[in-house]
């Protein structure tokens, strides 16, 4: 049987089911709608689209990290998806290499899908399978064309917020240099040169360093342009050449899961690799290698207060050589420990699927109010994006040699437009939102033209115009900057080198919750390395 693959990506164009179901009938009548990927948040628009194609006589299989998560971590399948099987929903869990796609498409094929294909207790190995490729059309859709590429799955940690550790596993799996080079050759050819590794954390992949001589090589000696932007750990300075190896690599983005600066928020979290004692120096040589640095700031942990979040967010901007900062409530996800307990226990949690996306309050807070909430992870955005540390970043930027002001402030502008203007997380916006009167969740009903069509039009008109000017008094203060005749010579707390005394004097260990508990077990871990150091120096003196 010839198997002929169609894809659609409904983040950037309209999918249109109608057509696509003529498109099949033309070409036969036989065919398997798979839905792929799907998030929590993305399920009710699936399951709205599995529907259509199911009142057409069309199978129809989802898979995604919702499916998945449900099934590794809760004792019985959720509402959601029992109700998604009585419609004659069929569901993947777990992943697909190794043949294990082979069995849902002979069965599509014999119109008998069954309800469930579980594979979570089988992970499969990635070496020497198929990378996956995204059609150019959906690539060339994004912001600066990215595509994406996983070289490991999986991750040793234990964070109660994370799914990665119960969808992919805590025992990592890895790809070879072999796979990444066919990856990049087949995307290179097609005029793609921007990659986002998607791995957790790409510090963590025990094969990193032969990657990155590979992706080296490939660089210099087929001068393949090539632009990465990587995800790592807050640790990852402390592995040797590991900065300076991506770099040549050609890592020019990187994203560091921060998550908060407080140590009694990130041990509630089980968050006990991040050690904030090494976030100054680890920014820092990120900084120093030239790469825009982003990290994702989580917003509601037990001794959070709208107080406490606007306090750490002034400490950051001080105290920390970011660039950009990302914020997120916390979130249980389906999938997670966090979703597990809560669930066991009865907690209230929003029914409403699609408002579990990172950026939308989901449950209750033990001590700030829905609204309160809600109106701190506002205002963190505000307190951060602003025109004063804007100006502060860039003349940060500007002073170092390796910085990259344009693409700096281009960033700088997407992430505080797309929260003030869209409302929506950076990630997830676009150029222009596009909009669909007959395009609604099946729970709403259909708006009336008259109503619909102006009220987006006045929308859209305010957007745009709101973003083009926050763009135009950015480049302002972007020109105010690069023109400065002293741009070199400016230094502020963030980017200075450390002082002797900075243990003693930086808020960032003296006004955070646990702050001067870490910073007495790194005392004590820094006394007892040296002694180990004299120890051994005057042994080998001996």
């Amino acid at each position: 049987v010839e198997i002929r693959i169609d894809t659609y990506d409904e983040t950037n164009r309209r999918v249109l089911p109608d057509r696509m179901i003529r498109q099949i009938r033309r070409a036969g009548g036989r065919a398997l709608i798979g839905l792929v990927g799907v998030q929590t948040n993305q399920f009710p628009r699936a399951v709205d689209l599995a529907r259509l194609f199911l009142e057409a006589g069309l199978p129809v299989c989802i898979g995604g990290f919702h499916v998945s998560g449900c099934l590794a971590m809760l004792p019985d399948v959720p509402p959601e998806l029992r109700a998604a099987q009585a419609l004659g929903i069929s569901f993947f869990a777990g992943e697909a290499e190794e043949g294990r796609l082979d069995e849902v498409l002979r069965d599509a094929w014999n119109g008998a899908l069954k309800p469930l294909y579980n594979r979570m207790n089988e992970l499969p190995g990635l070496e020497d399978e198929p990378v996956p490729i995204l059609a150019e059309k959906h690539i060339r859709r994004t912001a600066g064309a990215f595509s994406s590429i996983d070289l490991g799955r999986g991750c040793p940690y234990q964070c109660s917020f994370c799914t990665i550790i119960n969808v992919q596993g805590r025992k990592s799996r890895y790809r070879s240099p072999d796979d990444l080079e066919r990856c990049i050759h087949e995307h290179y050819r097609r005029g793609i040169a921007r990659f986002f590794i998607t791995d957790d954390n790409f510090a963590r992949n025990r094969n990193w360093e032969q990657l990155t001589d590979r992706l080296i090589a490939m660089r210099t000696t087929h001068d393949l342009k090539l632009a990465f932007t990587i995800q790592v750990d807050t640790l990852c300075h402390r592995i040797p050449n590991f900065i300076e190896k991506v770099t040549q690599a050609g890592v020019r983005r990187v994203f560091i899961g921060l998550e908060n600066i407080n140590p009694d928020n990130l041990l509630t979290a089980k968050k006990h690799q991040n050690k904030i004692t090494e976030y100054r120096a680890m920014l820092q040589q990120w900084r120093d290698s030239g790469a825009i640095t982003c990290a994702g700031y989580i917003l509601g942990f037990p001794g959070d207060t709208k107080e406490s979040i606007l306090r750490d967010v002034e400490i950051i901007k001080r105290e920390l050589p970011l660039d950009l900062l990302e914020f997120f409530f916390l979130t249980p996800l389906p999938g997670s420990e966090d979703h597990q307990k809560l669930s066991a226990q009865g907690v209230w949690m929003d029914p409403d699927l699609n408002k579990y996306d990172l950026n939308h309050r989901v449950s209750h807070h033990p001590k700030m109010s829905d609204a309160e909430w809600e109106e701190a992870y506002r205002a963190a955005w505000d307190a951060y994006y602003t025109p004063e540390h804007v100006r502060t970043i860039l003349r940060r930027t500007a002073a170092n040699p390796r910085g990259r002001i344009a693409n700096t402030i281009g960033l700088l502008w997407w992430f505080c437009a797309m929260t003030r203007f869209e409302g929506v997380h950076p990630l997830e916006g676009g150029g222009l939102r596009l909009k669909f009167r007959r395009d609604r969740r099946s729970t709403l009903p259909r708006e009336s033209a008259l109503r619909f069509y102006p009220r987006y039009a006045v929308e859209t008109v305010r957007k745009v115009w709101g973003e083009l000017s926050l763009y135009r008094e950015w480049t302002v203060i972007r020109h105010e900057v690069t023109r400065d005749p002293n741009r070199w010579n400016y230094t502020d707390l963030a980017i200075a080198p450390p002082r002797e005394d900075e243990l003693d004097t930086l808020d960032l260990y003296h006004a955070t919750s646990g702050g001067e508990a870490a910073l007495a077990r790194q005392r004590r871990h820094d006394a007892i390395r040296d002694r180990a150091a004299s120890a051994v120096a005057s042994n080998a003196a001996d």
